[in-house]
């Protein structure tokens, strides 16, 4: 199948005029979850991570991804016609300057303009089509999906629109700009008190903002998704255009200053401004950094949306403690969804359970299939990272556990420890003000490093309320932009350790970013606030390995766990709950 789609994709790069293409795991808002037509490396390749890239030209074909996806890339492509490489140590560019082509073409809706710059870089002549290949050749390609833009109310959202407007227009003349972008529908989400069902497992409504200094604005948004009651909601200072009107609009801003976001927008607006006579200015999407801030309504929310997550992660790890020989990886992943499906104000998983038994939980991003389930056994390493989306909070959380009656065996035994050294290292972490995630990310590592060992993922990423599980513009990894941590702001905290061919371990909560006082202090500080309630394994710690301050912190930690849960499961739960916070012992 993949052969005879390449062959197609060559016919229509001839007819283009181009010698390769490039095919990135995107859609127009350069988001992680996109409609199932925007799948298009997934159709083209097989493979279906969350971050990828093809390039193809006339004789060769190559499908690229993060540490994150390479064992699943390799097990769902195809060697004999694809080479696989990874993206950073390997990428794109180089393997086409390797090819020896020049004129590669790309989709400027789908890349951003600092996703261009490799490419340049490495020699190539980029050439933006004015159609996408794929789209020429996928003859069942799904629809665009039009589901109903609704009302996110006060009680949730916390500020009005009105007052979000205001601000971000007052920001747009502090910078002597006339005008913002707006790609991002997290973004337009947070903006208009909006959600949706466009895409999977995040509630947005697909769509596209024009946002000018005195507050004005133009959503472009399909209409067939907005609904009287929407309207009403959205009011009548908010302009309201169809997505093919944007080029027409973007044509009269001739002479004005636009800001558009180079690493995050993709390259057509830029573009598109350029032609029209606009001035370009480079700026993140002005949206980003409030949303990340979230007010007191939103935090409250949080803590609220996990307490009751907490009960349905506490009810499934009961459950698996007597189910590991008759469960499956499927079978766990739809019990925990069905547990949190019993939790007030449920709307869904924010992700798609990584559920991964013995050698599949070293896949950082193993997606369990009917073809890969495989039996949870006793006496082996399980690891279930999960989340869920409720009407006042987005929830992620990662348990390791071991699934037989006494302790795992030494070796780890030592890297679970470890990892829980790191994770105590971030949770009790206080920092001045101004620290950035790069700054902080070397924290969760420290005691892996001690061993020469590491993971090779980021230490935490930003997670939206009752929206996107992963929220920029703040995240704890080394490659993290350089915005510095602030108050309001909700992190995972998810230091790991991975044995290909053999487990994987990861112990994730979230934390919120809260100010903290000293009286001897001369700056502001920063601190976290835990947000994630389950037990950690007690058969996979050394207790030997942690210090007094661990063990107290894992202590305090489980009887936080034990005092909220408890009240809300049932009896046999509440016998194996109080076993599991029990005080460590050396």
């Amino acid at each position: 199948m993949s052969s005879s789609k390449l062959a197609e994709l060559r016919a229509e790069l001839r007819h283009q005029g181009v010698d390769a293409v490039i095919v990135p795991r995107a859609d127009e808002h350069l988001g992680e979850y996109v409609p199932a037509r925007a799948e298009r490396l997934a159709w083209l390749t097989g493979f279906t991570g969350s971050a990828g890239l093809a390039a193809v030209t006339a004789e060769r074909a190559c499908v690229l991804s993060d540490g994150r996806y390479i064992l699943q890339m390799q097990a769902q492509t195809d060697p004999d016609v694809w080479e696989r490489r990874h993206m950073v140590e390997q990428p794109a560019a180089a393997w086409l300057a390797e090819a020896g082509v020049t004129r590669v073409g790309y989709d400027p809706r789908l890349i951003a303009e600092d996703g261009l710059k490799p490419y340049a870089e490495a020699g190539l002549s980029m050439v933006p089509l004015p159609r996408n290949p794929i789209d020429a050749i996928w003859h069942d390609q799904p629809a665009a999906p039009l589901a109903p833009a609704r009302a996110h109310p006060l009680a949730l959202s916390g500020r009005e629109s009105a007052d979000k407007r205001a601000d971000i227009a007052a920001s747009l003349r502090a910078q002597n700009q006339d005008a913002a972008i707006v790609t991002d529908p997290a973004s337009l989400a947070w903006l208009f008190n909006i959600r949706g069902d466009d895409v999977p497992f995040t509630p947005f409504a697909l769509g596209f903002t024009l946002i000018d200094s005195t507050g004005l604005c133009t959503l472009f948004m399909d209409g067939a998704k907005l609904g009287p009651d929407t309207r009403s909601w959205l009011g009548n200072a908010v302009a309201l255009a169809e997505p093919s009107s944007l080029a027409t609009h973007l044509g009269r801003l001739a002479g004005k200053r636009v800001r558009v976001d180079p690493a995050a927008q993709p390259a057509w607006f830029a573009q598109t401004l350029r032609q029209a006579g606009a001035e370009v200015v480079s700026g993140m999407d002005p949206c980003m950094l409030p949303k990340a801030c979230k007010n007191e309504v939103e935090r409250q929310g949080s803590r609220n949306a996990h307490a009751r997550d907490a009960v349905a992660v506490v009810r499934f790890l009961h459950w698996l403690d007597t189910a590991a020989g008759h469960a499956t990886e499927m079978s766990a992943s739809a019990k925990l969804f069905a547990f949190r499906a019993a939790q007030d104000h449920f709307r869904g998983e924010s992700f798609p359970a990584i559920s991964g038994a013995g050698e599949h939980g070293a896949i950082m991003h193993y997606r369990v299939s009917p073809e890969t389930d495989r039996a949870i056994n006793r006496n082996e390493v399980y690891l279930i990272d999960s989340g869920g989306q409720y009407a006042d909070g987005t929830t992620d959380i990662t348990r390791t556990v071991w699934t037989g009656p006494d302790a795992a065996p030494a070796m780890v035994r030592d890297r679970y420890t470890r990892v829980l050294q790191g994770h105590i290292a971030i949770d009790t972490l206080v920092f001045p003000a101004g620290l950035c995630g790069p700054h902080i990310d070397s924290f969760a590592r420290a005691a892996l490093w001690q061993q020469g060992l590491d993971f090779d993922h980021g230490t935490g990423h930003g997670v939206g309320s009752y929206l996107s599980v992963h929220e920029g513009p703040v995240s704890l990894s080394r490659a993290a932009r350089m915005v510095p941590l602030a108050a309001g702001m909700i992190l995972s905290n998810e230091p790991g350790f991975y044995a290909p061919g053999q487990f994987g371990i990861r112990l994730e909560n979230l934390v919120l970013v809260r100010e903290m006082v000293f009286a001897a202090a001369t700056k502001p500080f920063l601190g976290f606030e835990t947000l994630s309630w389950a037990p950690f394994d007690r058969r996979m710690i050394d207790v030997a390995q942690l210090s007094p301050a661990q063990r107290n912190w894992v202590d305090g930690y489980h009887a936080r766990v034990h005092g909220m849960v408890a009240p809300h499961v049932e009896p046999e739960i509440q016998d194996w709950l109080a076993r599991g916070c029990a005080k460590l012992e050396l």
